[in-house]
């Protein structure tokens, strides 16, 4: 029986839906978690023929004991996978070793701290300014020193999906955000980047024996404050053709000086007065909507492009429909436990609507946003332009509605 085994995965989101994706694609599926509730709602992964639960998911040597145990039961273990930070180079370190996958790890694990992406980057034009510190008291000393740099983007250099990441336009806001990772997390480097201006767009790539297919570059909304919550997904981005070439070499210089030769990952970039800058990158598919905003845009599955990427085949990246897409993701501005959402169906009555998703359950505690994480329901819509796709999510998306108890 062929079998792939995923380390960890999220309730929904692309992770959640590459389970899926491999249980369509004929493979017994079993996913290897650290996290309890998934085991609870064990009835609710009917997609995952087994479930096992491990309070460290980085013990190496009961996963790969686990994975012995399945040649004793004639199952064919054809790819270790992990779609989640922080188990993605883990996973393809596994599989590799047991001679599964030719997937780049060394390149993976890079992709994986902030401040290694920086220095091995550091002589490229993408790369924009930046400092590496230590965080120690007295803030004064530190505020002293880099406060003409403002405004500066101040980073945990192993955060994802936006967390721990913080917008310093002020002296003040520049302490403020010492001490808070002082405070987090006492005794580590925080790293500090320049502020840069422009479009911000996620870029999906698959790389095959050294080819960089650029598979899908979507464009970003995001709020306005001191966190850099996305709201907005808008495929495919409207670049001129001058863009997409300096897009294209900057992608493969970044790619090939990481040595990315197999592999698959997202970048974040904003493009500046006509250049690329790297907001950062991640040695993953982008989580959340991105695999049905692709498929709606494209007809490509990209979850089962990168799943057969790791299975020693060749990824396929035609398209088979051409489409705008757009996806609107739906925050609070207030704290309490949820009682109810209303509106989904109305919403998902709108022509043009593909998807409407609201992720928390009743009686969850919701807040404003600080991560990717508290965004609470999207609205993901097509349509023939642009401007109709965009148009059609954010109408949807008014009427959802969430009813909170006060905390």
């Amino acid at each position: 029986m062929n079998t792939i085994v995923f380390i960890g995965s999220n309730k929904s989101g692309t992770s959640r839906d590459a389970l899926a994706v491999s249980k369509q694609m004929g493979y017994y599926t079993i996913l290897l978690t650290d996290r309890k509730e998934l085991i609870r709602q064990r009835d609710e992964f009917p997609e995952v023929q087994e479930m096992i639960f491990f309070e460290n998911l980085f013990n190496k040597e009961g996963v790969s004991q686990f994975l012995d145990e399945l040649k004793e039961r004639d199952q064919q273990l054809r790819a270790v996978i992990s779609f989640t930070d922080p188990f993605v180079s883990y996973a393809a370190s596994i599989a590799k070793e047991r001679g599964l996958t030719d997937i780049s790890v060394p390149a993976l694990i890079k992709m994986e701290e902030k401040t290694c992406i920086r220095e091995q980057l550091n002589e490229l034009p993408v790369t924009p300014q930046y400092f590496i510190v230590s965080v120690k008291k007295p803030f004064t000393k530190l505020v002293d020193d880099y406060h003409s740099f403002l405004p500066l983007i101040v980073k945990n250099p192993i955060s994802n999906g936006s967390k721990d990441v913080l917008m310093a336009n002020t002296r003040e806001d520049l302490k403020a955000a010492f001490q808070y990772f002082e405070k987090k997390f006492p005794g580590k480097n925080v790293l500090l980047e320049e502020f840069v201006n422009g479009t911000q767009y996620v870029i999906e790539v698959l790389v095959c024996q050294g080819r960089i297919s650029i598979a899908a570059v979507i464009e970003q909304e995001i709020m306005n404050g001191e966190r850099f919550i996305i709201t907005g997904y808008s495929y495919p981005a409207q670049l001129t053709s001058i863009e997409k070439n300096k897009l294209k070499t900057a992608v493969g210089e970044i790619l090939n000086q990481l040595g990315l030769t197999n592999g698959s990952c997202h970048l974040e970039m904003r493009l500046t007065e006509g250049e690329w800058k790297l907001i950062e990158i991640n040695p993953r598919m982008s989580g959340g909507a991105m695999n049905r905003i692709i498929f709606e845009g494209t007809g490509i599955n990209l979850v089962k492009e990168t799943i057969n990427l790791y299975l020693g085949e060749a990824p396929s990246l035609k398209e088979t429909k051409s489409m705008y897409v757009f996806a609107k993701f739906i925050t609070i501005n207030s704290r309490g436990r949820l009682m109810k959402v209303t509106g989904k169906n109305r919403a998902s009555a709108y022509e043009g609507v593909k998807e409407v998703f609201i992720k928390p359950r009743k009686g969850a505690i919701l807040t404003k946003p600080f991560s990717l994480g508290d965004r609470y329901a999207y609205v993901l819509a097509s349509a023939n332009t642009a401007e109709q796709a965009k148009k059609i999510s954010e109408e949807a998306a008014k009427e959802i509605k969430f009813y909170l108890e006060p905390l």
